[in-house]
């Protein structure tokens, strides 16, 4: 086989790679350290859909961060992760308690309900985190058959809104939902990221404290493409191979899904990154606050600064950096930061909106 380095290519570059931008995570490029694991992988050949080696590999690193009855299963994005779960989690007549805000609600186009065939039952929260009393506004009617039944609780960690729930806070839920007989799912889109914030290991709020299922997030920390469904409970799932496949979320050359979650995870380059991206958020916010006219709308605990401002400030600093407005009537935008964002990003960033601000 040819040399990598020196193999053809016309490809060329279509976008200038100095550009930066607040509008997503998902903006960013991929971890050096990535690529070079999807170079390793390449060559060979390798068993399809997910009996490569690589694969088997990821089980081992995922038994070190959520123990040995964990189980991972690959698959191309968060929303095919959080669909396979929550299938594999309910009966046809079962339905998901959430947030109002939560991702699976408001950001997946209807695919739990259109695709997965559940009913989402959402509650509004001031924070994006739910309590035992907020899931308690839902968490009625098993008997009902004119009710679809409450059967799973999904929390997001962390939150759509930048906020992270404790330890404690995801031991209560898990409790309270468990005594109801209900199961509990977790979207970890970014929990890497909420790990970063609290200081301890993933399993501290997830399998420790009774978290039955996963949705594991590589692609906003570093990852081309590439989540997880992490079964923590196996009582708590049933079909998740078929569910899998008939969701098409089933890569026929998982070794090149597997080992970028592998890369992630074997050292810590999960935490660097994670923290590296919370830590410019926290320089965001910092600048912001001093900035008159702009008000910071929750607690910055990860990678996510909310603001309000006016409107026609944010339009005009659009121009100048991408970000997108989180509700335009409110004037309130949402700043993300990412693995690759630099003090001089940030500072260059805040600078802008001082001087667009003055401009107002």
């Amino acid at each position: 086989m040819a040399d990598p380095a020196t193999v053809r290519t016309d490809a060329r570059r279509h976008h200038d790679p100095q550009v930066r931008g607040f509008a997503s995570d998902n903006y960013a490029g991929t971890h050096p350290e990535i690529l070079a694991a999807l170079a390793l992988a390449n060559g060979g050949h390798q068993i399809a859909y997910g009996e490569d080696d690589y694969t088997g590999h990821l089980q081992r690193v995922m038994h070190s961060h959520f123990g040995p009855t964990a189980e991972a299963f690959p698959v191309f994005n968060g929303t095919g992760a959080n669909v396979v779960a929550l299938q594999a989690m309910t009966d046809r007549w079962g339905a998901v308690i959430c947030a109002e805000s939560a991702h699976i609600n408001v950001d997946e186009g209807g695919a739990p309900e259109r695709v997965g065939g559940l009913k989402l039952l959402t509650v509004p929260t001031e924070d994006g985190k739910l309590t035992p009393d907020l899931i308690d506004r839902q968490a009625y009617g098993w008997d009902d058959e004119h009710r679809a039944m409450p059967q799973v609780v999904s929390i997001t960690q962390n939150t759509e809104l930048g906020t992270v729930y404790t330890p404690d806070e995801i031991r209560a839920i898990c409790e309270h939902a468990h005594g109801h007989g209900m199961k509990v799912h977790l979207d970890g889109a970014r929990i890497a990221n909420a790990a970063a914030s609290l200081d301890v290991p993933m399993r501290t709020f997830t399998n420790t404290v009774g978290v039955d299922v996963l949705s594991f997030g590589g692609t906003k920390n570093g990852a081309i493409f590439g989540e997880a469904v992490v079964v923590l409970n196996p009582d708590a799932v049933r079909a998740m191979k078929h569910l899998r496949k008939l969701s098409m979320q089933l890569a026929s050359k998982m070794r090149f899904v597997s080992v970028q979650l592998e890369a992630l995870l074997a050292g810590d380059l999960w935490l660097r990154n994670a923290r590296h991206a919370n830590s410019m958020a926290q320089r965001l916010a910092e600048g912001v606050r001093a900035v008159d006219g702009v008000e910071i709308l929750y607690p910055v605990q990860a990678n996510a600064v909310f603001a309000r401002l006016p409107h026609e400030v944010s339009e005009r600093l659009q121009k100048r950096f991408r970000f997108y407005f989180w509700d335009e009537k409110a004037g309130d935008v949402r700043w993300m930061c990412a693995f690759d964002t630099t003090e001089d990003d940030v500072d260059a960033f805040v600078l802008a909106l001082k001087e667009e601000m003055a401009a107002q």
